[in-house]
């Protein structure tokens, strides 16, 4: 499974070339009502060919171009959905993400994609992990505000026997974690704590973590969204141990995870991570209403777009689900804005977003209510 990360987004932003097609659509998980997937897929496919065509393509290079997406039209693929599908179309590009976002539907045909529905993924409350850890289980889920998706682990030992099969005794020392002596040897690591038993199994636990550890930094890599462990509490501190992921919060879910579904795991996830969210954002509203009228914030958009081109936007708030088209001349430093898309025009809402996010910016998109000043765009300047 891809998951959605900076640099994805930026290669997104990089690679198009030329007629470049976004769809977004709701999916359905589990059951009879999935059959509703390749149906929702089909209308929203021809509608992307009607604008490809409408856009001045042929045809038959509007199919060829739309191909790639075709081939992963079948049964298997719509088993394995989360919350919403994002996919993304052009010469020397073909990607999607099942994510656990329920998007509306929409296509845009430009020439560039269009990110902005991604955006609550990359910031502010967007999302999420999970890692539920056992001696016997390794689960990991990605969660939002509302939903929660397990993610397939690839090179991840699934259980502690699993980790150790294969350890050989020069393997044990390799991991064997020790704090120097005066003698010049090592003395074995005290891990505080109750339940783990012996130092032996707590070494083997240390060992299994890391490998643990270590399969994710690959998934993981990139990632800047929040990590809750779910266990039992003795194992906190030996995984703590082991961890490279610098969003490892603090707290954790305590108890056997392999009692919990993923919804009980969500919520009492969601409780830990809640709070920093919430906070983080207010923070910016309050550092926004501050700053007003010093010259230092705006709501305007035919100010707060060249802003972010030039990299002088510190805070963005965008409301998602609106859109305002138009387009942006660097050279002349000026913004069009239309009251319907034009042929050649694109959202300089997400246009805005994504230059702020890319450039080191942080991007809040929220609902239009929560943009500060009732706009669609409030930013903070660098300076």
């Amino acid at each position: 499974m891809k998951l959605l990360s900076i640099n994805e987004l930026k290669t997104l932003v990089e690679k198009p070339d030329g007629y470049c097609v976004s769809l977004y659509m709701p999916t359905i998980k589990l059951g009879a009502e999935t059959q509703q997937n390749p149906i929702r897929f089909k209308n929203l496919m021809r509608e992307a060919e009607e604008q490809l065509i409408k856009s001045g393509l042929r045809a038959q290079d509007a199919r060829d171009l739309l191909q790639p997406a075709q081939e992963i039209d079948n049964y298997e693929f719509w088993q394995h959905q989360s919350d919403g599908l994002a996919i993304f179309i052009s010469k020397n590009v073909f990607s999607y993400y099942c994510l656990p976002l329920n998007f509306a539907e929409l296509v845009v045909v430009n020439d560039r994609f269009h990110l902005k529905p991604l955006l609550s993924l990359l910031t502010g409350d967007g999302q999420f992990y999970i890692l539920a850890l056992s001696q016997n289980q390794v689960r990991l889920f990605q969660g939002t505000r509302y939903s929660v998706n397990e993610i397939e682990l690839e090179n991840v030992p699934q259980s502690l026997a699993e980790a150790l099969k294969y350890d050989t005794a020069d393997k044990q020392l390799q991991f064997h974690t020790g704090t120097p002596q005066g003698g010049g040897g090592d003395r074995a690591a005290i891990f505080h704590g109750h339940g783990a038993g012996n130092e032996e199994e707590k070494d083997n636990i240390l060992r299994y973590f890391r490998q643990v550890n270590e399969g994710l930094q690959e998934l993981l890599k990139n990632q800047q969204a929040p990590l809750v462990l779910a266990g039992v509490e003795y194992l906190f501190s030996i995984y703590k141990e082991a961890n490279t992921y610098p969003h490892l919060l603090d707290e954790g879910v305590t108890g056997n995870p392999e009692e919990l579904k993923p919804e009980e795991l969500h919520s009492l996830a969601w409780k830990i991570v809640q709070p920093e969210f919430e906070q983080a954002q207010q923070t910016a509203v309050e550092r926004y209403q501050k700053l007003a009228g010093t010259g230092q914030t705006s709501n305007n958009i035919n100010e707060i777009v060249p802003m972010a081109y030039y990299k002088l936007i510190d805070t963005l708030f965008v409301a998602v689900g609106v859109q305002q088209w138009g387009y942006f001349t660097p050279d002349e430093n000026q913004v069009e804005l239309h009251q319907q898309k034009e042929i050649g025009d694109e959202d300089l809402m997400d246009f805005a977003a994504i230059h702020t996010l890319l450039n080191g910016g942080t991007v809040y998109a929220v609902e239009p209510e929560a943009v500060p000043d009732n706009t669609l765009l409030a930013a903070v300047f660098r300076y």
